[in-house]
């Protein structure tokens, strides 16, 4: 949906739902949503709940190079300091926005409502490019334990075969509906996390509580590049869900609960292996690496917990897959819908109603680049989504000050002045992670965003020319308005 080119009153949008917000069935296709539409919305809150657990963390994996990046103390303090200086706000963000505009597309439609259609193919191509280069890492985690048991795919044609089989069938999962990937989800999420409940009771009896103000082992430099973007990286994403707010259950009310709820469930994914890790046990520091958490485990408990740790390792990498890939194709759906990407990608299943150009356009660029050599194509997408991140803060204080008195079923209790005081730490934080990047992630990710741009002006040469079929909202819209 693509905003009038003539300004819209103050109290209007083409996303705003009644005053009431549990008058649902009463909305109809004047605001560009069908009865049966909103019938078919069936993601409730405990899926979506861990859609955007796995969306931002899927556990603690990963956690470890901040303790061998900064010491025991600082890697505490981080995931204790980090969530209300970047986690909070952006989750805030989220709440707000996707309750106030609740379609398909998320971030999108809010640059694109704030700022114009530009604005909101740049936002789409930052993010979209990110989701899917990071999504490649995922079948690949899976391969990585697999050739463990079994070596065979530990590289050649096999580690090949291994990689596209798991992406076409983690793919095909996707394929069947959100909601039975938001319940798979619930259960990978419990199966994931439940090894580090028993390793935080195994624990008790060893701990020393002085251990966790350790500042690091001496002879160890501190990389403090490592620890900033290991905390980013693991506290980030909060608003990927946006994208799905058209799939969502009266998402005026849920999204709320569900990011707070999502955010508990993270922070202390996050805090109670690393407390219970560090105050039971003394290790090198170097060895706190990927991968350390399920050696830790056997330390602990015994090789049975190593081994389930491990498995739920995988776990988590399926369900971040099925998360991130609801988003990026939904995302792709949302475009769309807005006339900014051709009306072929807002094509369902029949039989699912899932998204499935966008799941096979989104899963085909995940599977080639899962082929390649890509640490220095995620760092540039992660610079690529800190793009996005900018955009976004600007968004969201741009709409408040363009529909001041637009009804908003959740609202962060700040006015403007505050809102600015309230993205600024995070904003600076975004700048100075991407002050870190080498040169190489600068050229690949100017190249990607070059990309974006002529993207944006090939879809208004097809339409010009009539290439392609596009949706045609905003004409609807201002005639409604007028």
């Amino acid at each position: 949906m693509v905003a009038s080119s003539s300004p819209l009153p103050s109290n209007k949008s083409p996303y705003n739902l009644l005053e009431d917000p549990n008058q649902l069935d009463s909305l109809e296709a004047g605001h560009g949503i069908k009865n049966n539409e909103i019938k078919s919305k069936k993601l409730t809150l405990i899926p979506l709940i861990f859609l955007i657990y796995f969306e931002v963390s899927g556990g603690p994996f990963g956690e470890e190079t901040a303790v061998k990046a900064a010491g025991p103390l600082f890697a505490i303090l981080g995931f204790l300091i980090f969530p209300f200086i970047w986690s909070i706000p952006e989750a805030l963000i989220t709440a707000e926005l996707a309750t106030t505009f609740p379609g398909n597309g998320g971030y999108v439609i809010w640059a694109e409502q704030a700022f114009g259609p530009f604005w909101g193919f740049f936002m789409g191509s930052s993010k979209f490019l990110s989701g899917v280069i990071n999504n490649a890492a995922y079948p690949v985690l899976c391969v990585d334990y697999l050739k463990i048991v079994l070596p065979l795919f530990a590289s050649g044609l096999p580690r090949y075969l291994a990689i596209s089989v798991s992406t076409l069938v983690l793919s095909f999962l996707n394929y069947t509906g959100l909601t039975i990937v938001g319940y798979t989800a619930v259960a990978l999420g419990i199966v994931s996390l439940i090894p580090f409940i028993i390793m935080a009771c195994f624990s008790i009896p060893k701990l020393h509580p002085r251990r966790w103000i350790d500042l690091g082992q001496k002879g160890v430099k501190k990389d403090w590049n490592l620890f900033f973007n290991t905390l980013f990286w693991n506290l980030n994403f909060w608003d990927n869900a946006s994208t799905l707010a058209g799939e969502v259950d009266r998402p005026q009310k849920t999204f709320p609960t569900a990011l707070f709820s999502a955010g508990i469930i993270a922070c202390l994914g996050y805090l109670i292996p690393l407390l219970s890790i560090i105050g039971s046990l003394t290790v090198d520091q170097n060895k706190w690496d990927d991968g350390f958490l399920a050696d830790a485990a056997g330390m602990i408990a015994g090789n049975w917990l190593k081994f389930w740790v491990e498995v739920g390792a995988v776990l988590s990498a399926i369900g971040l897959f099925e998360a991130q890939l609801s988003s990026s194709s939904f995302q792709l759906l949302g475009m769309a819908d807005l006339g900014i990407l051709p009306k072929f990608f807002a094509k369902r299943s029949t039989w699912f109603n899932t998204p499935w150009v966008g799941i096979l356009v989104s899963s085909l660029i995940t599977l080639a680049i899962s082929y390649m050599d890509f640490t220095v194509i995620i760092s540039s997408a992660n610079f690529l989504y800190s793009l996005g991140m900018l955009l976004e803060f600007a968004s969201f204080i741009w709409l408040r000050k363009k529909y001041p008195t637009l009804k908003r079923p959740y609202k962060v209790p700040l006015g403007i002045p505050g809102l600015i005081c309230m993205c600024l730490v995070p904003t600076g934080f975004v700048i100075f992670v991407m002050t870190l990047a080498t040169k190489m992630v600068y050229v690949v990710s100017a190249s990607l965003t070059l990309l974006g741009v002529l993207g944006y002006f090939l879809m208004n040469f097809c339409k010009s020319r009539n290439c392609l079929e596009f949706n045609h909202k905003k004409e609807e819209y201002e005639e409604q308005e007028e």
